[in-house]
Order: structure tokens, then sequence, then C-alpha cells
């Protein structure tokens, strides 16, 4: 039988966890958005020393497991000695690769950046080239065409495909338990480890990130509806 009194009894852990897990999905998404929007330019460019860069760090860090890469920034490069001499030092920069957050955050963004230059270079390449043509009959410049035409309307288009890479990074946001950062997984771990109640422990932490892909995807239909309206197929009214 399923024991609720080890939830009723641990469900403050399962909380913290909770806004762990929400703080460092949402800073990693934000950060990587920022950073994917002029790397998409720069992907979709004629000229090869913009593109073939950006390809290789798309193609890096969307072929290698996050996990590998949370492990080598928080674990990895700590072995080098102008890392530990940089700890002695106390720089503030350096140091922060001491904090498991940041070494997570850090992982996250620079994989949801990947994904999301892909998802934003394939909007780029799919808005429709009489957009282009209207904004350059109106004598407008390639930056203020770049501002006001190509990238609303190709972050609008790509608003259904970035769900799912946000549903992706919070699912694959349970590896930070991996460097001691206790997450949802991470309660449940806890509550596994003091309860031996593995089936509880484990099942309620899957409801937690069942609700909150749904609440994910709930925004995103909202977000659709706004801004892709008049992209959907028209209804059709029965004939009376």
């Amino acid at each position: 039988m399923f024991e609720f009194e080890i939830i009723t009894e641990n469900f403050s852990s399962y909380l913290d966890g909770m806004w762990l897990t929400a703080q460092l999905v949402g800073i990693a998404l934000a950060a990587g958005l920022v950073m994917a929007v002029p790397l998409a330019v720069m992907r979709v460019s004629n000229n090869p020393f913009l593109y073939r860069p950006v390809w290789l760090y798309t193609y890096f860090f969307r072929g290698t497991p996050m996990l590998i890469q949370l492990l080598v920034v928080y674990y990895g490069l700590a072995q080098f000695q102008w890392m530990q001499d940089a700890w002695e030092a106390q720089s503030p920069f350096w140091l922060l690769f001491r904090e498991p957050f940041f070494c997570a955050l850090l992982a996250f963004a620079v994989n949801t950046c990947a994904y999301t230059v892909e998802i934003l270079a394939g909007s780029i390449r799919s808005i429709p080239h009489g957009e282009i043509e209207a904004a350059q009959a109106m004598g407008m410049t390639p930056f203020t065409r770049l501002r006001r035409i190509t990238l609303p309307s190709a972050l609008r288009r790509s608003i259904p495909a970035y769900s799912n890479e946000v549903i992706f990074m919070l699912q694959g946001s349970a590896i930070a338990s991996a460097v001691t950062l206790v997450d949802i997984t991470g309660a449940a771990r806890d509550v596994y480890s003091r309860h031996f109640a593995p089936f509880e422990a484990f099942v309620f932490a899957g409801l937690i990130y069942l609700l909150m892909t749904f609440a994910i995807v709930g925004l995103f239909r909202l977000a659709e509806q706004r801004w892709l309206a008049h992209l959907m197929p028209r209804k059709t009214q029965a004939a009376h």
C-alpha cells in the first residue's frame, strides 16, 4: 500500500526541491534563449566564418549527454592546476565553479542554447519570402528588417518546437542531484534514504514533474493562441 504519511512528513522537502528546480530551469532557459538569438542569426548566415563555429557548437552540445557536460564542468575542471591556483587566489569568477548551482546552471544554459539555436534557425529559414520582400520594398535596412520582421516572426513560429525544449529541460534537470543539489529528484533520494520507501519517494517526485509539465503545456497553448492564431487553419462552420 502507498504510505501517504511518508509524503506528508517530507512535503516541505519536495516543495524546496521544486522551487530549486524551477529556479534552475527558468534561469537556464532565459540565459540560453538570450544567447541563442544572435547565434541563430549567425547560423543562417551565408558567411562560413559565422555559421561554421555555431554549427560546431550546436553539434557538440546536442551530440553529447547533458549529464556528461554537467560532470565535466563540476568535477572535470577541478583537476587542472590553473583552476586550483585561481581558487587559492580567491578569484571571484573562478570560485563560482566550486558552487554546484552555478555549474548546473552553466551546463543547462549552454545545452539548451544549442537546441534553441537550431529551433530559431529553422524558424528563420521558414519565414515566407514575401515578408522579406515587403520589408525590402519599404526600404528597411538589413538590421531594421531583422529587428522588426525576421526575429519577431521567427520567435512566434518557434513556439511549438520551443515548448518541447522547455519540457525536455525540465525533465533533464533531474540530473542536478548528481552534483549534490537537492532538487525534486534529490529530495526524493533523501526521502528514500530516510524511509527506505523508493516507491513512494520517486512516484511522488514523478507526479510533481508531471504537474509542472502540464502547467508548461498549458502556458504554451495560451501563447500559441495569442501569437499563432493567424497561422492556424480556419474552422469552417457546418452547413445547416
